[in-house]
């Protein structure tokens, strides 16, 4: 089991895919790209027969057809699925981001990339890298997770809905009139992991780090915090109306 701490501040304990379970993923889906690349070639060879095409037209083939079942596969399966190709789908598995949300096309494809390329075929060792990097890994992560910034997890159900931050009601009023467009990515981390940590802080650091934190973000909302409360209060309450925005 790993932890992992969600994009609302919730930790998840999630299990980790090992070699056993993703070689059998990854076999399954090997079948498949197999069948995929018999079907283009036997397409591709009829129909350039039939053209009586010259090499360079089949060397075209050969690329576009190689690109295809080694990259495009992947890619498409996992971003179309969030992060479930058939052969994980089978095995129970799926590709997460670091805070275990969904993956999307960005991170499918830097794991195909980097499976094609570095993990399985070009400098793999048909599949040795990935293998050895996987063994070295606490959480099990080939080179295309380190890349991309997931982890494959075990697991048969749809990852749990992490609960919200819920903002204080004596401060939902300020924190609904918040433009937090200044807020960065960055910044929202810092307080995510704030907030999850706190009950692991001494007193003395909860203020001193919150009392930085509110700082920092009350200069970035250009907005001055509001006066008697603690660190976590503002905090939580500029939480909660971020993942409210972000929601829709």
């Amino acid at each position: 089991m790993a932890e992992f701490t969600t994009g609302e501040a919730v930790a998840l304990e999630l299990p980790i895919a090992r070699i056993p379970s993703r070689a059998g993923a990854f076999l399954l889906d090997l079948l498949i790209q197999l069948g995929l690349a018999a079907t283009l070639i036997y397409g591709a060879t009829i129909l350039l027969m039939a053209a009586d095409a010259d090499d360079a037209w089949w060397s075209v083939t050969a690329v576009v057809t190689m690109v295809t079942v080694l990259v495009a596969y992947p890619v498409c399966s996992e971003t179309f699925s969030r992060g479930r190709s058939v052969g994980k789908l089978a095995f129970g598995l799926r590709v997460v981001r670091a805070d275990a949300g969904p993956i999307d096309f960005r991170h499918a494809l830097t794991r195909g990339l980097a499976g094609a390329i570095v993990d399985f075929w070009m400098l793999g060792g048909f599949g040795a890298v990935a293998v050895i990097s996987s063994l070295c890994s606490r959480d099990a992560r080939r080179v295309g997770d380190v890349l991309a910034g997931t982890v494959v997890v075990h697991t048969r159900q749809n990852l749990p809905m992490a609960t919200l931050a819920a903002a204080p009601p004596w401060l939902a009023g300020w924190a609904a009139q918040l433009d937090l467009s200044g807020v960065s990515d960055e910044l929202a981390a810092a307080v995510r992991q704030y907030l999850t940590r706190l009950r692991t802080l001494t007193p003395a650091a909860q203020h001193h780090l919150g009392t930085q934190l509110v700082d920092a973000v009350c200069t970035a909302l250009r907005s001055p915090a509001p006066q008697g409360y603690p660190p976590y209060h503002v905090l939580g309450a500029v939480l909660a109306r971020r993942q409210q925005l972000a929601r829709g």
